[in-house]
Formats: C-alpha cells, structure tokens, sequence
C-alpha cells in the first residue's frame, strides 16, 4: 500500500476538479492512502472528506505557505508527491534535500498561460511571443519539469510544447490523459437541433465566433437553438448581440451551472469554438454522452476527437468560415448517433476515470521501484 499526496494551491478549475476525481477514484478501490494537501474544494469537496488537508496558500510568491506545505508532507510521509497545479510544482522544489520517504515527485501540467496564442504554442519557430511575464512564468515551469522525476502532459501536443519550447528532456515526460466521470451514453436518433457551448465567457472561449458563424445565411436550420452554460466578463456583451438579428430567440443563456453532464444528455451536440485549449473536459464528457462535437483545432483537440473510422468537425481557430462550413455540415447529417456511439464506447477507453486512475497507479508503483532499487544499489556501493 502506497502513501499518495495530491497537492494544490487554487480551489477552482479544471486541475481541482481532475485532482478530485482522481483522488476520489484512487480512494475508492481502498488499496493506497491518499491525501489531498489544498483549499477547500469549491466543488465536490465531499468526495475527498477526511483525505483532504486544508492548505491555504495566498498571494502569489508566499514564502511561508510553500514551507508550511513541504513541512506537513514531509509530516505525513508519503511514498509519492504529485503536483497539480504550477503553485504547487514551485512550492515542492525545497521538498527534494529531505525525501527520505518519498520515492517519486510529479507534476501535471495543465496548461499555458492566456497569453500564449496558438501558433507560439505549436511551433518552436512561429507565432509572436507572449508578454515579459509570461516568459517568466514559463521559465519557472521548466524548472520544474526538469527538477521533478516525471511531468505528466495531459496531451501529446501539450509534451511536444514542453519538449521543443521548454526544453525539458524527453525521458522527464509521461503522456497520460485527463480522467472524467462519464456521463451515461445518450446518442441522438434524428438530426443535430440542440446545441450547447460551455464554458467561461471569456474572449479565448471564442463564443462570439460560434454566434457569427451560426449567424451566417444558410447554416442555422429554423428550428435548431443554442444553450449557453457558463458566465464570464462578456455575458452582457455577448446575450446582447444573441438577441438581435436572425438569433433573436435561439439563444438561451443559463450562467454557471453544475449539472453539465446532465445538460450536454439534454442536448444533441456540443460545439467549443476556443482560439486556446488544453485537452478540454467538457469535450471528453460530450463524447462519453455520444454527443457529436464541433470544435477548433487548437491544443490537443484534435488528439481526443482522432476516433478511428470517424471524420472530426475542426475548424481553425478563430476561422468563422469554417466554424459556420463544420457546423453546416452538422446539421447535414441524417445519422448523427452513429458518430455519438463510437464517441461514447472511444471515451470509456481513453478518459474514463477509473482508466486514467490505473495509469496514474501503474506510474506511480514505477517511481516506488525505481527508487527502491536505486537506493539498494547505493547501500551496495556505499
């Protein structure tokens, strides 16, 4: 039985909600310890109950916050520390003089700064360079990807960046997926009418352009709609330019909402226009749904919808053309379920949580003995 230590320094986001189901899985099977060292959870705090360590961290830079969090875990003695969050990977840095007990350190990488534009982050050689700051930040995050035994990059394209922008050495980086809870398989029996976006409404979320486009003449059947789930500083901006013109009616706009797995079950397809992404949630919980997705080719994206006798609708990010042509082409098809099913049986291989949960435990057994056999090899020559 392993001692396993989550930590993080946020309670919000898509690295809390992974790490909480993650954590919550690990714990379910009863085979190892877990303990989550963070805030308090804003959502599904319940699931960690007396696993959880409340850890408060404040402003960025808080020197105390990070020794009082390397002195619990060092208090607890675990087997395996992994890092969830960038706060999180700096704050372990001081950990590595004293792991005595601890025989593998990690460290997700989420995802990049909002500034980092989508050409910069697929190509060593393109794009214009993100701000001063953001440079900063991403030369700390390669400290941290070369200090640690493993990165875990949620995508391929994600440990590409890492390798060719960060420079961080290939046998540092371990590709596994984002696990999720999957919402129970609902394909559609007729055409796509429903669609739904989730997510922040934010400029890089790109609902603007998925207005723009369904806007366009000929694309938008009469009777499809549109739901929005989610909130942000362009709601009011945005609902405006929803209720004029040929949309006028078709767009329902619901804010923050925690029932999204029953929400993307009630609607026919869900549609992601980002000019930014990692490797989305909602979009692994759309395809266990047997949902269809019209998304941007941006992040890994692509990756996640790469199901195997299947054709993806990707558009270019920020290309309203091809964003109305995909959708165009969604509300087309006379057998939208068919794509919905191999969604739904692809997801339960690749993003199920319990999947992910196996790999992350098959990961960690591997640091435990290669520590073990490297500290036997020591007391040989020693």
């Amino acid at each position: 039985m392993a001692r396993i230590a989550y930590v993080l320094t946020q309670d919000r986001g898509g690295p809390v909600d992974v790490t909480t189901r993650l954590a919550h899985t690990i714990i379910g099977a009863g085979d190892h310890e877990v303990r989550v060292f963070a805030p308090r959870p804003a959502r599904d705090a319940g699931l960690l109950g007396e696993h959880h360590e409340t850890v408060v961290f404040g402003r960025k830079g808080d020197l105390g916050s990070a020794r009082e969090l390397r002195a619990r875990i060092r208090a607890w003695h675990p087997d395996i520390v992994h890092a969830q969050d960038r706060r999180a990977g700096l704050a372990l840095m001081g950990l590595d003089s004293a792991r005595r007990h601890v025989r593998g350190i990690l460290h997700t990488y989420h995802g990049v700064p909002d500034d980092v534009s989508e050409q910069w982050f697929r190509s060593a050689a393109g794009g214009s360079a993100p701000s001063r700051y953001t440079r900063a930040v991403l030369t700390g995050d390669a400290v941290v990807a070369r200090g640690v035994d493993l990165t875990v990059a949620p995508s391929e394209t994600m440990a590409r960046f890492l390798r060719s922008r960060l420079k961080v050495p290939r046998h540092k980086l371990i590709h596994i997926d984002n696990g999720v809870a999957l919402p129970v398989a609902a394909p559609g029996s007729g055409p796509v009418r429903k669609l739904i976006f989730v997510g922040l409404l934010v400029p890089r979320k790109a609902l603007g352009d998925l207005l723009a486009a369904l806007a366009t003449p000929g694309v938008m059947p009469a009777d499809a709609t549109l739901t929005v789930a989610g909130d942000g500083p362009q709601r009011a901006e945005l609902e405006a330019r929803a209720a004029a013109g040929p949309l006028a009616g078709r767009v329902e706009f619901l804010g923050f909402r925690e029932d999204v797995a029953d929400l993307l079950t009630a609607h026919d397809a869900l549609v992601l226009p980002s000019h930014m992404e990692q490797q989305p949630l909602v979009i692994a919980e759309a395809m266990g749904a047997g949902k269809p997705v019209v998304a941007t080719d941006t992040g890994g994206v692509a990756e996640m919808l790469a199901v195997p006798g299947t054709s993806p609708y990707l558009a270019t990010p920020g290309s309203v053309p091809e964003l109305a042509e995909q959708l165009r082409r969604l509300f087309a098809d006379g057998r939208p379920g068919e794509l919905g099913q191999a969604y739904a049986h692809y997801a339960r291989g690749r993003f199920d949580r319990e999947v992910v949960a196996r790999k992350h435990l098959g990961l960690y057994a591997e640091l435990i003995d290669r520590r073990g056999r490297a500290q036997r090899a020591d007391r040989r020559t020693g």
